[in-house]
């Protein structure tokens, strides 16, 4: 059994940074290990199958790492693969470890922000057609009306660092403005892909007073500590040295300059050639 047992932290590129910043926040103590695929993403609008494989390989070498918990931090590879993996590769695997996404931590809680019954999904063209989000909310808020607009320009934007420009102005006005059109009485508006917490500032610029704009981070946080909290068996696996190492598929140098933005601090990568 290796020594580290560190929490495995996944996502198409730089995304889930913003996810781990938050668990930190709660969960200090332990050891995480984060990888970003970069050198194969985005994920947004490749197919159901090349999703779930490359998920898939990521996963494995997360397990080879000895991690016994597996987050993906990322709303495409949640849609598009952890049923799969869970289903069919956990027990081939390892039948004690664990995968969780950020689709299911989202929707249990969604229902709690909105009065009007109405929420919007923003998020990558993968996730809306998967329909995840749908499903899942209907389960727990069967009252609920979701409208889903899929924003494919976003990532680009924030991942070339242009998202603060006057130019982004346009591609978030036109999104906020069609969902909205879409479905009177919107109150909540979901992020439903981590980047996009990057755009909270224009969001909210062109948004109508009245309708609360929620991201992702605080709610799997929130619903990590809950799980571990509830499953001693993982939790006492996990080791706590406090140490945080990240990796990407792509240039290290590179992934380092564009991490910071979503971590909020510098931090230094090593390469993964899978």
């Amino acid at each position: 059994m290796p020594i580290s047992q560190p929490i495995g932290i996944f996502d198409s590129g730089y995304g889930g940074l913003t996810v781990m910043k938050e668990i930190l926040q709660q969960l200090p103590q332990y050891d995480y290990i984060y990888l970003g695929d970069n050198a194969r993403a985005p994920y947004g609008n490749r197919s159901f199958e090349t999703v779930y494989r490359y998920t898939l390989q990521c996963v494995e070498w997360f397990f080879e790492q000895g991690c016994p918990l597996v987050i993906l931090a990322c709303n495409t590879a949640s849609a598009k693969a952890l049923r799969s993996i869970q289903q069919n590769d956990l027990q081939r695997l390892n039948p004690d470890n664990r995968v969780l996404g950020v689709i299911r931590p989202t929707t249990e809680v969604i229902g709690q922000y909105t009065t009007s019954k109405k929420i919007g999904i923003l998020a990558t063209r993968g996730t809306v057609n998967s329909g995840s989000y749908t499903i899942e909310i209907e389960k727990f808020y069967p009252d609920i009306t979701v409208t889903q607009e899929a924003c494919p320009i976003w990532v680009p934007l924030i991942e070339n660092n242009e998202h603060n420009s006057p130019g982004a102005d346009y591609f978030v006005q036109k999104h906020l403005e069609h969902i909205i059109q879409q479905e009177a009485g919107i109150d909540v508006l979901l992020l439903a892909c981590t980047h996009y917490p990057l755009l909270l500032d224009k969001i909210r610029k062109f948004l109508p007073d009245g309708i609360k704009v929620i991201s992702q981070g605080e709610i799997v946080a929130n619903s990590l500590a809950d799980y571990l909290q509830r499953h001693p068996g993982i939790e006492n696996r996990c080791s706590r040295s406090g140490e945080r190492t990240f990796y990407t598929t792509d240039d290290p140098e590179d992934f380092d300059a564009h991490a910071s933005i979503f971590f909020g601090e510098a931090l230094h990568s090593k390469h993964l050639n899978l």
